[in-house]
């Protein structure tokens, strides 16, 4: 049984796009954030405040909470025969230090930590052009059959990253890689008090074959995490 959730919220297109691509790998149940939580990062809410969940007719559950709520609320109640967790399709690339401030990510994260197999799968996304969820869906396909296939390595999750190229492109080559090690850009417009991130995604730099330089270069950057 697939776990799906994400971080931009139930209603997300990218969650709709996954549970089709996750279709091949049996049954799921969407379990994902009523309301959009991206870079959320792992937080988790305890103490005083409580979790709502609302389970809506066609079976899936919206939690007002953050995906790692969901993931731990999926996991110990609302579906304890889970076997695989999958997050996203983020609309918006998780790539090397993306990976500490993801909710997308740190779904797949709080799955491993609690034994699950996961991935966590992002559609980089250009200053322009459309996305193609359909494309994005099929690609997907294609990498969780061959992710899902595999012997799982206790303590570990996969990371996916989709480049972002025109409709009907071919299925783009998929590469094994790290994540980028390098900062992201540090820029701000200043407003008396109000700073304001102006940080250019674009511009990042790379390390050499790591994640955002395969994913920019218009390829599958996949990349096997630790915790």
């Amino acid at each position: 049984m697939i776990l799906f959730t994400n971080d931009d919220g139930i209603d997300a297109p990218g969650l709709a796009a996954l549970c089709q691509s996750g279709e091949s790998g049996g049954d799921g149940v969407v379990i994902a954030p009523a309301t959009h939580q991206s870079g959320v990062s792992h937080r988790v809410t305890v103490w005083d405040e409580s979790i709502r969940v609302n389970k809506r007719e066609n079976g899936a559950f919206a939690v007002h909470g953050t995906p790692a709520d969901c993931v731990r609320l999926g996991l110990t109640h609302l579906l304890p025969q889970t076997t695989w967790v999958l997050s996203g399709i983020n609309e918006g690339g998780n790539l090397g230090a993306d990976l500490y401030m993801s909710g997308t990510v740190a779904a797949a994260r709080e799955a491993a930590f609690l034994g699950m197999s996961a991935i966590a799968v992002s559609q980089y996304i250009k200053k322009r052009g459309p996305l193609d969820w359909g494309q994005a869906s099929r690609w997907t396909t294609e990498v969780l059959r061959d992710l899902m296939g595999r012997a799982r390595i206790p303590r570990t999750f996969w990371n996916v990253n989709l480049p972002h190229l025109e409709s009907e492109s071919a299925m783009p080559e998929v590469v094994f890689c790290e994540p980028c090690r390098q900062p992201m850009p540090m820029e701000y417009d200043i407003d008396g008090e109000h700073y304001r991130y102006t940080g250019v995604y674009g511009n990042r730099v790379s390390d050499t074959g790591a994640d955002v330089e395969v994913c920019f270069s218009g390829k599958i950057a996949v990349s096997l995490i630790h915790l």
